[in-house]
């Protein structure tokens, strides 16, 4: 892991920018392994070439420029990311915020000016399908074709698959629509999670037994509702417990609320931020039509999800630092 990941941002002074650092590029919404291969490639240019590696990305997705009435699920937004990427050992990352100007930046200029002259790369990394520029029509091979006379080294990395099937951000978002978490977790490399700070709720958990923190999620989010075994990180520290997302079907039918259950806790929770990762899928959002029926199942919930939780003692995400 990076001991100190740096952020460059559009207005980070050009004498700030480490020169001839190697670079590997995309969007990496989720950081994949497909992503993660992209990442290594650079990293071992960057050893080779004696100069940092640091990833470079785009804010907000593009996909969210060019279609922004279009409901966006995104698997990590900027700052899970930048967390995610830190945890790689890059040096750092270069964001760049995607607008109407770089939208509409030509392919050669967006290597010429944004590559070259004010990143001064010596090497970059990208995966076979990322394309940039206006148009899309910046390629793998137009980076190559260049190299020779940009003086960079390029590495176009091939696509990862896992049991025939290629790794991407859309496959992982269908998987956790469908509630598929093992087969998500294995293309991401390491379970999905989400951030969010604990809001008031109605306390009804308490009245039941079951004492949540409760987290508003980004109202796009396309995670299945159901039942899921969770890891919970609070700082430093680690908690299991077992969660449910949806619209609580037998008392209000709301809005969609993650409800956190923290096995053998006891504390305020109250606008504390958690990191909860999602270990595996107990069952689908049912309704029942007694309160009693309801205790009954939350309790078989949380023995299948201890057992769950037991059968991957060291399941969590590897988060570094930002600065």
């Amino acid at each position: 892991m990076a001991a100190d990941f740096t952020v460059i941002g559009d207005s980070t002074p050009a004498a700030a920018i480490p020169k001839g650092m190697v670079v590997a590029m995309g969007n990496f919404d989720g950081v994949h392994l497909g992503h993660r291969a992209v990442i290594d490639a650079a990293l071992r240019m960057g050893r080779a070439h004696g100069k940092p590696a640091m990833a470079v990305t785009f804010e907000p997705h593009p996909r969210s420029y060019f279609s922004p009435n279009t409901p966006q699920f995104r698997l990590t937004d900027e700052t899970a990311k930048l967390r995610l990427l830190a945890g790689t050992g890059l040096a750092g990352a270069v964001v760049m915020s995607f607008d109407k100007r770089r939208a509409e930046t030509t392919a050669p200029d967006f290597i010429h000016h944004d590559l070259i002259e004010r990143l001064g790369i010596s090497g970059i990394a990208v995966g076979y399908d990322f394309h940039f520029g206006k148009g899309r029509v910046g390629s793998p091979s137009l980076l190559v074709s260049e190299a020779p006379r940009l003086g960079i080294e390029v590495d176009v990395q091939a696509h990862v698959d896992i049991a025939e099937r290629p790794v991407s951000s859309s496959a992982i978002r269908m998987a956790l629509t469908e509630g598929q978490i093992e087969e998500a977790t294995a293309m991401l490399g390491g379970p999905w999670f989400v951030t969010g700070q604990v809001i008031h709720g109605d306390k009804r958990g308490r009245d039941l037994g079951y004492p949540t923190a409760n987290i508003r999620l980004d109202k796009n989010c396309g995670l299945k509702h159901g039942i899921y075994a969770v890891r919970v990180g609070l700082g430093g520290r680690r908690f299991d417990g077992v969660a449910s997302f949806g619209r609580r079907p037998t008392f209000d039918n709301g809005a969609p609320l993650l409800e956190i259950f923290l096995f053998d806790f006891d504390g305020d929770l109250y606008g504390a931020t958690l990191d909860v990762a999602f270990i595996a899928f107990i069952r689908d959002e049912l309704k029942f039509d007694s309160i009693e029926t309801l205790i009954r199942q939350m309790d078989d919930d949380s023995a299948r999800a201890r057992a769950c939780l037991a059968a991957a003692p060291g399941a969590f995400p590897e988060l570094g630092t930002v600065t």
